[in-house]
């Protein structure tokens, strides 16, 4: 049946539906896929102004610990959608389910202008930053950077599945192995006798003018979390119908520890205070490890992480313009599939083509600040949204099979939702708090999304994705 909507949608386009996504990825492709999103350069980052908005070692160590939970929470949501619904749209195809083909449009329309490009320049200023470091390429050294990194690993996913696939497996065993250098570091200081683990007091430049802030190291935890839900995107690939969930299990448990063996190894090897103090945590660390060669060893494992979680990005991202060209008359072009590479060819191209206008922009602003202001309150709104669609596709499509169902029903999903609210309200009154300037991103961002309006009149989205029919497995 499902094959019979991809049909549907196709004929509506004008367009014969010749070629579809394959179950070839294993679970352990998709673990790797996902971990290869979800560690990156925040991880480096974050600790330290987490640190400076928490009280002591015990209450630090614990929001790390709930990071974990909270995703958790999520997955189990996630994972009953994905198996339920295996589509390469993933959210796209979620809340188009629950909610017709027009608000799914304006998500898919928001991912490819905001959510997924923006992450992908964001990402990319991220490597330059730290490229910079190692060997400046003039006065826009991170942007020039950022670009070519966006153009490499563009053309890599377009070469084939199975070069972005081995990639992807390469760059996060690279960066997990980077982590666990960290975590090593702080150990082996701790192990001599280094490091004093007494309480932070709270540093006002972080925390603004009221102190201590624990929504905003929330915030910032779930941030550096952040990506385990693109999983959903590999769900018409993976071979096991119920291997999302477990991929998605399996992530969030690797990833919990890791993060929280990373933070209790800088807080041993440095003390809490120096970790709230910092603002190269990591190079601290290493430095005090390893001598001035730390900082070089420091760049280095952030570009590795940040290289794996931007592929990963790349990757899942091309599937999104792919479904919802598959769904779309007006923008049929991106929904074809090219066979030969098993890669949507064309969703991978335009998303390129908008990430580097987005690096040109950030270019001419405030870089890296500028990216996250342009996506987190947009990527918050839908993730409430995917959320709700849970509830809705439980009431109004009962007859799909569910191979996994989200235990606790409703709580679970409910606590998911109101998570997913608190940080969309943190996003946006963060931003416009009196000591924080909002910046041009979160306008533009705002913007873009709003841009999506006019288009939906045009676009048509096909009626078929509100037909509430079984879903079967491929393969």
């Amino acid at each position: 049946m499902e094959s019979s909507r991809v049909d549907r949608a196709a004929d509506a386009a004008g367009v014969t539906a010749v070629a579809s996504p394959r179950r070839c990825l294993s679970t352990l492709d998709a673990v790797a896929i996902t971990v290869g999103i979800v560690i990156g350069a925040f991880i480096f980052t974050a600790p330290s102004l987490v640190a400076a908005n928490t009280s002591g070692p015990a209450e630090f160590v614990t929001l790390w610990v709930l990071g974990g939970v909270i995703s958790f929470i999520g997955a189990l949501c996630y994972a009953e959608l994905a198996a339920a619904y295996p589509d390469c749209g993933g959210d796209y195809y979620f809340l188009s389910r629950a909610y017709g083909g027009g608000l799914a449009f304006l998500y898919a329309w928001a991912r490819l202008a905001v959510i997924q490009t923006g992450s992908i320049a964001l990402l990319s200023f991220a490597i330059g930053r730290y490229a910079t470091q190692l060997h400046s390429l003039g006065g826009h050294s991170t942007a020039i950077y950022a670009a070519i990194v966006v153009v490499l690993l563009t053309v890599l996913n377009l070469i084939g599945l199975r070069e972005g696939k081995w990639t992807q497996i390469l760059l996060t065993a690279c960066e997990v192995l980077g982590v666990l250098l960290l975590t090593g570091a702080g150990f082996l200081i701790a192990a001599r006798g280094g490091g004093d683990t007494t309480a932070a007091a709270p540093v006002a430049a972080a925390a603004g003018p009221g102190g201590r802030d624990l929504g905003l190291a929330m915030v910032l935890i779930l941030l550096t979390y952040g990506g385990w839900n693109e999983a959903a995107y590999l769900s018409a690939e993976v071979k096991e119908r119920n291997g999302i969930a477990k991929a998605l299990f399996w992530s969030i448990a690797i990833v919990t520890v890791i993060y929280v063996l990373a933070n209790v190894s800088l807080m041993l090897g440095l003390g809490l205070p120096a970790v709230a103090k910092s603002e190269a945590v990591a190079a601290d660390l290493l430095g005090k490890t390893f001598g001035p060669a730390g900082a070089t060893i420091m760049s280095v494992m952030v570009i590795i992480s940040t290289l794996s979680t931007t592929n990963a990005t790349i990757f899942t991202g091309g599937r999104t313009n792919y479904a919802v060209g598959r769904d779309v008359p007006l923008l049929g072009r991106i929904g074809h599939w090219d066979e030969a590479r098993n890669t949507p060819r064309n969703g991978l191209l335009l998303q390129g083509v908008i990430a580097l206008l987005l690096v040109l922009f950030g270019a001419v602003t405030n870089g890296l600040q500028t990216m996250i202001d342009y996506v987190t309150p947009v990527f918050w709104l839908f993730f409430l949204l995917v959320g709700v669609s849970l509830f809705v596709l439980r009431q109004r499509d009962p007859v799909t099979p569910r191979p996994f169902r989200v235990p606790l029903y409703p709580l679970t999903p409910a606590l998911f939702c109101l998570v997913c609210a608190y940080m969309l309200y943190s996003s946006v009154s963060y931003l416009f708090k009196p000591w924080v300037h909002a910046g041009i991103g979160t306008a533009v961002g705002l913007g873009m999304l709003a841009l999506g309006l006019p288009l939906l009149a045009f676009a048509k989205p096909a009626e078929a994705q509100r037909e509430f029919e079984p879903v079967m497995a491929k393969g």
